[in-house]
């Protein structure tokens, strides 16, 4: 398969490439393409079972949303790592013990990127440190009532459900 790139826009957080490709079935066509560095996401469990929820204004999405803690990677740094630092920033907790739950490609039709979730438990509260443009608020929240808010509505962030989902049959007995 063979292609060509140009580069659209390079912004802040995304790139915006049009590539020429040349498809397996033969078919040449021009695709935009969003290109993301990656995030991570993590399922912070405290040791009475309940779970960080950030309640978070997503002005894309068209207000509040109910997320994981996560953030873009930044150049160089390894996904745990950049899962521990959005932990930290973002929900005010540090964790000693962390679990790979895998990793997702959210939207493949038009963006590349990958995100890594992570399962972190025997968690120390810290000082949240949000960054100026995130709205926040920080919730624990029962593990189940969050599992059932994964199949209720309440919930419609793709990598929350997953990781919630990946993490209670990581759970399960």
């Amino acid at each position: 398969m063979s292609h060509t790139r140009k580069s659209i826009y390079q912004g802040r957080l995304v790139q915006l490439d049009l590539d020429r490709v040349t498809l397996p079935n033969g078919k040449t066509l021009d695709l935009e393409i969003v290109r993301h560095p990656g995030g991570a996401a993590v399922v912070a469990l405290d040791d009475n079972g309940q779970v960080c929820l950030l309640r978070q204004y997503r002005h894309a999405s068209g207000g509040w949303l109910w997320e994981l803690p996560a953030g873009k990677l930044d150049p160089g740094e390894a996904p745990q790592a950049s899962a521990q630092r959005e932990l930290q920033e973002e929900a005010g907790v540090q964790a000693a013990r962390w679990h790979t739950l895998g990793d997702i490609i959210v939207t493949p039709g038009f963006c590349d990127e990958t995100i890594y979730l992570y399962l972190a438990r025997e968690l120390t509260r810290v000082t949240a440190q949000p960054e100026q443009h995130e709205v926040i608020e920080i919730h624990w929240v029962p593990f189940e009532q969050a599992l059932a808010w994964v199949h209720d509505g309440t919930l419609r962030d793709a990598k929350t459900m997953l990781g919630l989902t990946l993490a209670a049959k990581l759970l399960a007995p």
